[in-house]
């Protein structure tokens, strides 16, 4: 039997349909030769996931996603749809997890299996999970300490506004002038003690004299100490026989005679006696201090005109 060139052309193009096809979802993931069955889970965000992520158990890939759509419910839910090898054995009260974004940006479906002894059917939906990206992971450690740098860098703000308060070209200037003063006072300090080690030097043998002389004092000490000893008792004899004498005797004595001084001294002060004359009366006064002052003046010309009162004859007579 012959066949048509009509014929041999619709079979290649089946045939180039079919590769076409096959070819198409074996690059997608899918062996349409394999024995596959579908599960469903519902996620709230499926950032990073796209169709042909790999659906995984205990590190191995059992399947793939096949599509991802929202939940027609209108909640904002997604619906992904998942083909796995029928050959793998899944309880139906098994997790499928969605797991963080990786460094590349990817992610994928992880089967944590349940303990269950029914296996999921095909179209079963299974409870889903979703694992924090390393991004979020990241970022749950990074917060606090970004929170921490926040306020650090808030408290180093105020520090550096105090500083540029109390740091003023005035108040520098009176810093640069205090540090020059401690200069100063160190400069003083180097000099009082370069001076101080001169005069030590200078002095060091009157000091060694001195230091002799008092080492020489106290052997002699050393040496009359009990001839100390005795003038400390006799002086302590002599303190007993004070206390021993008529002491009170001689207080009253003493207080008499301050009473007797106490009564002249109050005649003298009323005029009584010559003494008290001479003390109050005031016109006495006068004329003593007006004959003194004619003694004075006589013997003042006594010495200037002495002939004037004392003749003497050179033969011995008196004229």
């Amino acid at each position: 039997m012959k066949l048509n060139r009509e014929f041999k052309i619709g079979l290649l193009a089946a045939a180039a349909i079919f590769l076409f096809i096959w070819g198409l979802n074996f690059l997608k993931g899918k062996d349409i030769f394999s024995r596959q069955i579908t599960f469903y889970a519902i996620y709230d965000d499926v950032t990073g996931l796209i169709e042909s992520n790999p659906v995984s158990l205990n590190g191995v890939n059992i399947g793939q996603v096949n599509s991802i759509r929202f939940m027609p419910d209108g909640s904002g839910r997604i619906l992904v749809q998942n083909i796995i090898s029928r050959d793998v054995i899944i309880p139906d009260n098994s997790t499928s997890v969605l797991t963080g974004m990786s460094l590349t940006g990817t992610r994928e479906i992880i089967i944590k299996l349940g303990d269950s002894s029914q296996q999921i059917s095909d179209g079963d939906t299974l409870a889903s999970a979703q694992q924090p990206s390393l991004q979020d992971e990241v970022s749950q450690l990074v917060a606090p300490i970004k929170q921490r740098a926040d306020e650090l860098f808030v408290q180093v703000d105020s520090i550096m506004i105090v500083f540029q308060a109390i740091f003023n070209e005035q108040t520098r200037r009176n810093i640069v002038g205090s540090f020059e003063s401690i200069q100063n006072t160190l400069n003083n300090l180097e000099q009082t003690t370069e001076t101080l080690d001169k005069t030590i030097d200078e002095e060091s043998t009157r000091l060694a004299t001195i230091l002799n002389n008092t080492e020489s004092i106290s052997s002699n000490l050393k040496n009359n100490n009990e001839l100390i000893s005795n003038i400390i008792h006799n002086l302590s004899g002599i303190t007993d026989s004070i206390a021993a004498a008529n002491l009170q005797q001689t207080i009253v004595n003493t207080e008499e005679s301050l009473a007797r001084l106490n009564t002249i001294l109050d005649k003298v002060n009323k005029g009584e006696g010559s003494l008290g004359l001479l003390v109050n009366d005031e016109e006495l006064y006068n004329n003593m201090q007006s004959s003194s002052k004619q003694l004075e003046l006589l013997l003042e010309d006594i010495r200037r005109n002495p002939g004037s009162y004392i003749n003497i004859s050179v033969f011995g007579g008196r004229k």
